[in-house]
């Protein structure tokens, strides 16, 4: 476990990610990271094109078919 520290950024709260971090996750400067709800807590992922044409996807399948599924969740 890494803990971080939360620093004021202009009018916003940063933290920094030590080095080992940033090399696990194979990323640095300017790249983009996805922070997302997971069952046992919080993730944070490098962007994976892959997994972004497939969350494109289910948007689409959402919408398109919002009644469908709201009749499933019943």
């Amino acid at each position: 476990m890494v803990a971080l520290k939360l620093s004021k950024v202009g009018n916003s709260v940063g933290a920094v990610l030590p080095k080992e971090v940033l090399t696990r996750l194979n990323v640095g400067q300017g790249d983009t990271l996805y922070l997302t709800e997971a069952p046992d807590g919080y993730r944070l992922t490098p962007y994976e094109p892959e997994f972004a044409e497939q969350m494109e996807a289910a948007r689409a399948i959402m919408k398109k078919r919002r009644n469908v599924l709201r009749e499933l969740a019943k």
